[in-house]
């Protein structure tokens, strides 16, 4: 959650669930109580933002609003303009935030914050909340889209939605530019076979069902390494024992969708999942292999996965085998905050760099590494805690 940390004459130190540090004075200003933003700690000292308070009580027994004094400069060493109004997009989140997040559980609440600060904010968090268009916020969330984080970008848009709703209903505004996107996004047109759980508490719950599914011994590995190596669902029926090095700990194997190699760090716990079934199914060729055929040369059908959930009481309409992809790019992104271009290249998405050049199997590999055994880490913590 957003705390605070007081200093003295109303200057104080805000500190978002991201750990960003910035500079706010409180006062009243003709009946209104303004919250001045006075830079960013670590770049503006304590020092620093004691000298601009001061410069604003001075203004303010001028009987000017520091606030509207947009060519106010930072003291001394950090000449940083002054350039948000009282009543810019972010502090006026700040406000919709405190007036509603009493009603939130501390991790949906910290969730919503991180995406404002991380995708929004930057863009527009700056300008007045009255002087925002719909052709500027449309911008913000396109690149957001952009970067194929759909889902992020549809919760995005839908928070700004409510914070502009909060607006107008204080008199901050006169219209909600949300209501002219609702088209913005391209349709999902997968939304039904590739139907996804990424909220973090409905995550923790499925994975506990996963794990209660006590039929054959290659589906109940499967479901429980899916989360783990958010492979598409194909390749996961047909992963090879040949391709899998439990002691260099990595998958390698040809992705068909764009003929090119590709490398899944296996994490600890994906290790001990396949150490366990390679006892049983390690004389064959497939590691999942089919329960009808003995011989281990033909994989588990392409309805095993699906209809083992469907007897832990996961829905099809909840979470499907492609469903994976989506929680895990949602959540390594949302939550664990790992480089999107990190994130895509382990999907197995076509990645190109700067140059337009697409990236080797290869590349990135201890990050990436670093990336899977987090992810395992995390989903663990959430089941046992969430």
């Amino acid at each position: 959650m957003v705390r605070k940390m007081y200093d003295s004459d109303d200057l104080y130190l805000k500190i978002s669930p991201s750990g960003r540090k910035r500079w706010r004075l409180k006062y009243d200003f003709d009946g209104i109580s303004v919250r001045l933003p006075l830079g960013t700690y670590p770049d503006v000292s304590l020092k620093d933002a004691r000298n601009s308070r001061e410069e604003a009580r001075k203004l303010l027994a001028e009987g000017i609003d520091p606030a509207k004094k947009r060519d106010a400069k930072l003291p001394e060493k950090k000449p940083e303009i002054i350039k948000q109004a009282a009543n810019s997009f972010e502090i006026v989140t700040e406000e919709w935030f405190a007036k509603h997040s009493m009603n939130w559980s501390a991790s949906y609440g910290d969730q919503i914050m991180r995406r404002m600060e991380r995708e929004i904010f930057p863009m527009i968090g700056d300008k007045a909340i009255a002087d925002i268009s719909s052709t500027q916020l449309s911008e913000a969330i396109h690149q957001i889209e952009q970067r194929g984080a759909l889902t992020t970008a549809q919760r995005a848009l839908a928070d700004c939605g409510k914070i502009f709703v909060y607006a107008v209903a204080t008199g901050q505004v006169e219209s909600n530019p949300c209501s002219d996107l609702r088209s913005l996004l391209s349709p999902d047109k997968k939304k039904k076979s590739n139907s996804a759980i990424s909220e973090p508490k409905r995550v923790a719950e499925m994975l506990r069902a996963l794990d209660s599914y006590n039929g054959a011994l290659p589906v109940r590995c499967a479901l429980r390494l899916a989360p783990l190596v958010f492979v598409r669902p194909k390749e996961l029926r047909d992963a090879q024992w040949e391709d899998i090095n439990l002691d260099t700990e990595e998958w390698r194997y040809i992705v068909t969708k764009t003929d090119s190699q590709h490398i899944v760090p296996l994490a600890s716990q994906a290790v001990t999942i396949l150490k366990e079934l390679k006892l049983q199914t390690g004389d064959g060729r497939y590691v999942f292999s089919s329960a009808k055929n003995t011989n281990g040369d033909k994989p588990m059908g392409d309805n095993a996965i699906g209809a083992a959930m469907r007897r832990v009481g996961i829905g099809k309409d909840d979470m499907s085998g492609h469903g994976f992809r989506v929680m895990a790019r949602t959540l390594l992104n949302e939550e664990l905050r790992f480089r999107p271009d990190f994130i895509n290249h382990q999907l197995a998405h076509l990645v190109r760099d700067s140059n337009g050049y697409a990236y080797k199997s290869a590349d990135h590999l201890p990050e990436r590494r670093k990336m899977m055994q987090e992810w395992a880490d995390y989903l663990d913590k959430l089941k046992a805690t969430t």
